[in-house]
């Protein structure tokens, strides 16, 4: 058997996806621990505006989410299938919803009680474990190579950054 490939629009959003959640998961865990830590706070947080830092890269995961959603829904509609896959793009679109709603002096200013912070800190909680369980259903369906496939920088003929419109043109047509 070959080695899996992943669709190269699929590979670039779902690691540039993958990377802004990392940095806004990484943020809000220093966000949580500064300004609120009621379930524990890390022993230590680095010195500096960890809100801002958080509320920039979600700024910058609001359009790449949105792009790797309509991926998902359109040319990668037969991955959503899988539980974990369905899963985690669920807990990316709320945590980016959620995130959108909130106030940042909220929590400078003490105010942990809004329901829109609650439902993101849970929507942070699920993001972590939606990841967990995505890569270790990934492990599980195609392993270390499948996992691999997904930052191979390697191109197929007609899946270069110029097919891409034609792939997108192709699927419209077939949903008509």
């Amino acid at each position: 058997m070959g080695r899996p490939y992943q669709p190269s629009l699929l590979r670039l959003l779902h690691g540039l996806t993958a990377l802004l959640v990392l940095g806004c998961w990484l943020s809000g865990l220093f966000v949580y621990s500064r300004y609120d830590g009621r379930w524990g706070r890390l022993p230590f947080v680095p010195g500096g505006s960890w809100i801002d830092l958080h509320g920039q890269v979600g700024w910058f995961l609001l359009p790449v989410g949105l792009a790797f959603t309509a991926y998902a829904l359109t040319l990668g509609k037969a991955r959503l299938r899988r539980a974990t896959n369905a899963m985690a793009l669920v807990a990316l679109v709320l945590a980016v919803a959620t995130g959108k709603l909130m106030q940042e002096d909220w929590l400078r200013d003490g105010e942990l009680h809004h329901l829109v912070y609650s439902l993101h800190l849970v929507a942070w909680l699920v993001i972590g474990l939606a990841v967990l369980v995505h890569v270790a259903g990934s492990l599980q369906l195609g392993g270390w190579p499948l996992v691999v496939s997904m930052s191979n920088t390697s191109l197929r003929e007609g899946d270069l950054p110029g097919d891409w419109p034609s792939q997108i043109r192709r699927y419209l047509k077939r949903k008509r």
